[in-house]
């Protein structure tokens, strides 16, 4: 099976990079007769090590844009030229390439279609042609999140092409030394935590907004997370606030993480729109209250065992995480529960199934 894997050299590879990476690896030991071959363009380095596929990748002559839009364009070059003769494909994102084989395909969610405003117009216009291909070519499509699963059925995809594979979670090392991790950062004994690619639909801005009218009872923001598309607006409306007490540490290595998410008191994570939320369940397997949003996947995610906000209303976000800061025990004992639930060999065997499935 030939198992794109581009998005690993990303700028900001995020979720989908890490969703494609923990699946190929748990693959291996929960369907040991699936042979996954890892297919990207040509690169002159590796990727960043938290990065780095588990699988060997072949590589095309392409790369990055080239790659997307010769792909998208010309429908070449086709992944054989590097792999071989492949039963199937798997478009690990929502950007295919080009293959003469059978096609899946994972769709994490459809937020250019539904936000297009905190995307820039040459990535609306990648994945906007990108599911158009998909809607041609693939015979299955494996959503992560319910809500994504009904948005493609909204845009065209009939229901017996539709999966619903939900993600699983990674719980990130603590360090026996996490108390030092936090100094080296400047942190506190008491923050709330964000952690994600810093963009427009984050809600990054509502979030501060609302920490503020908690007034300087409110512990100190935190956030963590790489810079994204509209970063520098996001950044700059937090930033010029006088009463803001946020502050960005930028990437955070995943061995480092863990003290973080573990010594914060809140995880607020009030998102517009979200494939799935990964470090929903990250925080929750480190033992932090969660604050997130409902009525989307991120509600899904959590489950019963997180605080839910309307993510437009900055006084429902407030009150949220005055919420979560009481219930503390017992949301991280709810989190926990939530979090063990949510394994990658669950993601791994329902994905190996779709194989079996389409090459019959």
């Amino acid at each position: 099976m030939a198992y794109s894997l581009e998005q690993c050299w990303h700028r900001v590879p995020g979720g989908t990079a890490t969703s494609a990476i923990e699946i190929a690896k748990t693959m291996s030991v929960a369907r040991p007769d699936v042979q996954l071959i890892g297919v990207a363009g040509r690169h002159k380095s590796k990727p960043e090590l938290s990065y780095r596929p588990p699988i060997n990748v072949h590589q095309l002559a392409l790369r990055g844009p080239a790659l997307y839009e010769t792909s998208l364009r010309l429908g070449l070059p086709h992944i054989e030229w590097a792999t071989g003769k492949v039963d199937l494909l798997h478009c690990t994102s929502v950007i295919p390439f080009a293959s003469r084989a059978k096609m899946v395909a994972t769709v994490h969610d459809l937020a250019f279609l539904k936000y297009p405003e905190f995307f820039s117009s040459r990535g609306n216009s990648v994945f906007r042609r990108s599911l158009k291909i998909l809607l041609k070519r693939a015979e299955i499509l494996l959503c992560s999140s319910q809500a994504t699963l009904n948005d493609c059925a909204e845009y065209g995809f009939a229901s017996d092409r539709l999966r619903h594979v939900p993600l699983g979670v990674s719980a990130p090392v603590i360090s026996q030394n996490a108390a030092e991790v936090r100094r080296r950062y400047g942190l506190n004994s008491d923050y709330l935590l964000f952690v994600g690619t810093l963009e427009p639909r984050k809600n990054l801005t509502r979030l501060v907004e609302a920490i503020e009218t908690l007034g300087d009872s409110a512990p100190e923001l935190v956030v963590v997370g790489a810079t994204g598309w509209g970063e520098i607006e996001v950044s700059q409306k937090i930033k010029t606030k006088p009463l803001s007490r946020v502050k960005f540490v930028g990437f955070v290595a995943p061995d480092e993480l863990g003290a973080l998410y573990a010594g914060a008191s809140a995880f607020c994570y009030p998102s517009l729109m979200e494939g799935f939320g990964l470090p929903i369940l990250e925080a929750m397997s480190c033992g932090v209250p969660v604050v997130t949003s409902r009525g989307s996947s991120t509600q899904e995610v959590a489950g019963d065992a997180a605080v839910l906000v309307d993510p437009r209303d900055t006084t429902s976000i407030a009150n949220g995480i005055t919420d979560a800061l009481k219930r503390r025990d017992e949301l991280v004992e709810l989190g926990y529960n939530r979090a063990a639930k949510m394994t990658w060999k669950n993601t791994a065997i329902a994905t190996a199934a779709i194989y079996d499935e389409v090459v019959g």
